[in-house]
């Protein structure tokens, strides 16, 4: 049960907290073993020692705690950005190509090459479309984090279809959560997507519907995916370390869903059925 219980406390690595502090740490263990052997204590003071050793190894788990916390906050913090960087200069490469994009489609139409224009035309409007779904009425790490998922199912041959009627910025949750809820369900999504199509053969689809019905927000995200095994559904959002992935990773995804809809008085349910899985979250419409 101990065993157990320190496996899945110790989640970052001993070395994350410097050779200081693990050495001040192990000197006080030293210490406190050292008076516990070499002075005869009465029993009831001898769970002493024993407390102070616990004491030094919690606070080591404490600090480790709280330094993984930070690295993953800078992490996320410097995709993020990274994310709005990119989004933002594609806009500025599409605004300052938009004059030299008409004049091309004006001298086709001068010069009666009407059918040249309409394909030229066509294969513009789908590079903006492209940019259009990611932006429209989003705040910069929203639209960075879609633009960037809608970036890799393209690459990867991902059919991604973002349905909004209204901006998921507009969800009454802080930029960070927003972006931890996205980034981690789109991400799980075309994982699930790229793995079936390697399987299948076939082109996969995900799908992202957003929208607000009687004071609730509607989230729902589609995607095809292989038989997921009934163990794993059955823990999939409720506990840390489940995951329909090999590797390494960790399973820490869906439980960061499910948490960051809970805090907000949502609520989550989620169907896997003929190889397509479905996540549905709904968000009271109260800042």
């Amino acid at each position: 049960m101990l065993k157990t219980y320190f496996h899945r406390k110790i989640a970052a690595p001993i070395r994350i907290l410097g050779w200081k502090v693990n050495s001040a740490l192990c000197g006080v263990q030293v210490v406190v073993v050292a008076v516990a052997l070499g002075v005869n204590l009465p029993a009831w003071l001898a769970v002493g020692p024993l407390i102070a050793f616990i004491a030094c190894e919690y606070v080591r788990l404490s600090i480790g705690q709280y330094f993984i916390r930070l690295h993953r906050d800078l992490a996320q913090h410097e995709e993020q950005r990274a994310h709005i960087n990119e989004t933002f200069r594609i806009v500025r490469s599409e605004r300052h190509d938009f004059l030299k994009h008409v004049s091309a489609v004006h001298f086709m139409l001068e010069n009666g090459k009407a059918q040249e224009a309409k394909l030229y035309l066509d294969d513009l409007v789908e590079d903006y479309e492209e940019t259009n779904y990611s932006i429209r009425g989003e705040r910069g790490v929203v639209a960075g984090v879609l633009h960037q998922m809608y970036r890799r199912g393209k690459a990867s041959g991902v059919s991604v279809v973002y349905d909004l009627d209204l901006p998921l910025s507009t969800l009454p949750i802080g930029d960070q959560k927003i972006v931890a809820l996205l980034g981690n369900m789109l991400s799980n999504s075309l994982d699930a997507c790229e793995e079936w199509q390697r399987e299948r053969g076939e082109q996969a689809m995900l799908t992202l519907q957003f929208y607000k019905r009687s004071g609730l927000y509607m989230l729902t995200c589609k995607n095809n995916t292989l038989p997921v095994p009934v163990d794993v559904l059955d823990s999939l959002f409720a506990s840390y370390g489940h995951t329909t992935k090999g590797g390494d990773h960790e399973g820490l995804g869906t439980k960061i869903i499910k948490d960051i809809v809970e805090e907000h008085q949502g609520f989550l349910d989620f169907v896997c059925k003929n190889e397509e899985f479905t996540v549905k979250i709904k968000v009271p419409a109260i800042r």
